[in-house]
């Protein structure tokens, strides 16, 4: 057999759309085209919320296609100075191109918006069969027509004119072979656009569903009482332990550590039963949550925790913890960042780590205020934090009673954590001394514990159960959990499990890449059960730190970080767009986790508000796979297995040399 040819010709360069419809996934969701659609929305909604539009119309056709039109002031269809191309084309067929980039005062279209990734309507018109823009700008109503996933491009034409009306009409065909579902889901449209009215004060959301054979089906959405008058109506006949507390805050021009403009609006509620809570980041719904909701947590803990320290409501020996406050507490929060980092383009969870302390800043001072302003709503809230903290104290204790009648001591290298709650205990298994010097001053000790290894693992594939603890790291990580060695058919005691997840820390070099596999292969054969039932997770350190300097007043000093190459461009393309000179960008390679100091440590790999952890999972339908896989890496005698393996596979590696 003839070996594939290898050369210049080899490489292929995607332009254009064409990247998006290569690899849709990547940019969108593929269960549906709601999100294409959405983007759609967005960008109308960016309108009201800059202040330009006073309605957002959206009708479902009965052919599939869909309608987004708004008030604002329509796309500029004008030639870019740059580019010499309409800007409306721009918009609609060059992906990282739009109007909310350059953040600089006076230079961008947006103060505030969904996000940064410029990827928006140009991938709605890739995974579309047709799309038709109507713009009302100048007295006239031009309209431009793309065809094929964006492939044609119809010129821009002058179709009437409209006075003194401005706005932009979007009519979308999704292309059904992108998607598994070719149908834009109307109850998921429904929600989106309630939200929006909740969000948007004084903006008309209207959406018409068109009916085969009759008048088209309208609904409309208004809050007066806006995020309160939501919460309300998602808590239905349930009624608040205490009165509902709405409010809002935004820095000002003096604001040494954030941009006009930026903070949050929310309405906070504690109810017996639960209720579902929603979040929102200039607009976008972040149905996954992320750092802007840890931030609001732990601004309303901070200010509880105070109010019930000042009226000495706390029983002895009692400690308060976090969730205790709010477990029961429901939310509404719409926050306002000035440049939004989001996990994927789908935008469903928020990664800003700068929106921890922004929504906790902006929150704990009214909010200890409003609970001294009103002490018995305040007490209530306090007594229902209060049972939660007896009852989670409780059921620690009943683990403890069995967790103390082994004989097994603790490993004395082993830096334990003070909670005994298992459901919030974290081990971190470091790998060094040094990293594991540092995970100790960046730990809560409250919740997480640590624990050094001293090199590598022993491959633990075949090691016979009876042998296992004979390895002195193998018995202190066994020893440490509290759980003994097991196969994956058997119904372990997990009983006596010390923590709830146990995290993988290790370097992202190759040796780290190493310790993991060989850790995770400790886990897969002789403690299943923990990664069946979810308790087995690995770190994700940075690679890099990005330093900026300040910009201005407004822009104080940053420090970035980036997992790989990949995040480290992207980074520097937006802080490039943001008007940052290269030269201004300084990069640091972190050698090693010991490297970091313990607050760099602390926030990017240990704190959960805006650390990355991964889960570890085993798919069932890929058990059979991953047997085999284990097998051919880590097996004595698969060395022929491995290398031919390795010939095989060996040109898409990613090689850190």
């Amino acid at each position: 057999m003839t070996a594939k040819q290898y050369d210049e010709s080899s490489f292929r360069v995607l332009k254009g759309l064409e990247p998006v419809r290569e690899r849709p996934g990547m940019y969108t969701r593929t269960d549906s085209p709601a999100h294409i659609i959405q983007e759609v929305i967005d960008n109308a909604a960016d309108e009201a919320l800059a202040g330009f539009a006073k309605s957002i119309h959206v009708t479902l056709h009965t052919d599939g296609s869909v309608t987004v039109a708004d008030d604002g002031r329509g796309i500029p269809v004008g030639l870019h100075p740059e580019e010499g191309v309409p800007v409306v084309v721009l918009a609609y067929t060059r992906l990282h191109a739009g109007g909310k980039f350059d953040k600089r005062e006076g230079n961008s279209a947006y103060a505030f918006s969904g996000g940064l990734h410029g990827v928006g309507v140009a991938v709605t018109n890739a995974l579309s069969t047709r799309v038709e823009v109507e713009v009302k700008r100048d007295g006239k109503v031009h309209q431009v027509v793309f065809a094929e996933g964006g492939e044609r491009i119809g010129p821009i034409e002058v179709v009437g004119s409209c006075g003194r009306q401005t706005g932009t009409r979007v009519r979308v065909w999704p292309d059904g072979k992108y998607f598994e579902n070719p149908r834009v889901p109307q109850p998921e449209i429904e929600r989106l656009l309630r939200s929006k009215a909740v969000l948007l004060a004084g903006v008309g959301v209207r959406l018409d569903i068109e009916q085969p054979g009759g008048p088209a089906l309208t609904k409309t959405w208004t809050y007066p009482e806006g995020l309160a008058g939501y919460l309300r109506e998602q808590a239905g006949e349930v009624e608040p332990v205490a009165p509902l507390y709405a409010g809002e805050k935004y820095a000002d021009k003096d604001d040494a550590s954030y941009a006009p403009g930026e903070g949050a609006a929310w309405v906070i509620g504690w109810f017996e039963q639960a209720v579902p809570s929603e979040s929102f980041v200039n607009l976008i719904p972040t149905v996954a949550g992320g750092t802007h909701e840890s931030g609001l947590r732990a601004g309303v803990f901070e200010a509880t925790k105070s109010f019930i320290e000042h009226h000495a409501l706390l029983p002895r020996g009692v400690k308060l913890q976090q969730e205790d406050v709010c477990s029961r507490m429901s939310f509404v929060l719409s926050a306002r960042l000035l440049d939004p980092q989001f996990q994927g383009q789908v935008k469903e969870k928020l990664n800003s780590r700068e929106a921890v302390k922004l929504v906790s800043s902006m929150i704990r001072d009214p909010f200890e205020i409003w609970l001294n302003n009103h002490v018995e709503a305040g007490r209530a809230i306090a007594e229902l934090s209060i049972k939660q903290a007896l009852a989670r104290q409780k059921s620690a204790q009943k683990v403890e009673k069995k967790k103390t009648s082994g004989v097994a001591v603790l490993p004395g290298k082993l830096s334990d954590c003070e909670s005994e709650d298992i459901a919030e205990n974290e081990l971190f298994l470091v790998e060094g001394d040094s990293a594991g010097g540092s995970a100790k001053m960046a730990r809560d000790k409250e919740t997480q514990a640590i624990l050094p290894l001293r090199g590598k693992v022993q491959n633990a594939w075949e090691i016979d159960p009876d042998r296992l603890l004979a390895n002195a790291e193998i018995h202190d990580i066994a020893v440490a959990l509290g759980v003994d060695a097991h196969t994956a058919d058997a119904s372990p005691d997990l009983s006596g499990l010390r923590y709830g997840k146990v995290v993988i820390m290790s370097d992202a070099d190759v040796d780290g890449a190493h310790i993991q596999t060989l850790l995770l292969t400790l886990f897969f054969r002789h403690f299943p059960k923990l990664i069946e039932r979810g308790h087995i997770y690995v770190a994700q350190p940075p690679l890099y730190r990005v330093d900026v300097p300040a910009q201005g007043k407004k822009r104080p000093p940053r420090r970035l970080y980036a997992l790989d190459d990949g995040e480290l461009a992207a980074i520097r393309d937006r802080l490039l767009q943001e008007g940052y000179r290269a030269e201004q960008i300084e990069v640091g390679r972190f050698k090693g986790l010991g490297e970091m100091n313990p607050d760099q440590l602390r926030e990017t790999t240990m704190d959960p508000a805006t650390r990355r952890v991964l889960p570890v999972q085993v798919r069932p339908d890929a058990l059979d796979d991953t047997l085999k896989m284990f097998n051919l890496l880590m097996g004595k005698g698969e060395a022929s297995g491995r290398r031919a393996w390795m010939e095989e596979k060996g040109d898409t590696v990613e090689a850190d040399v």
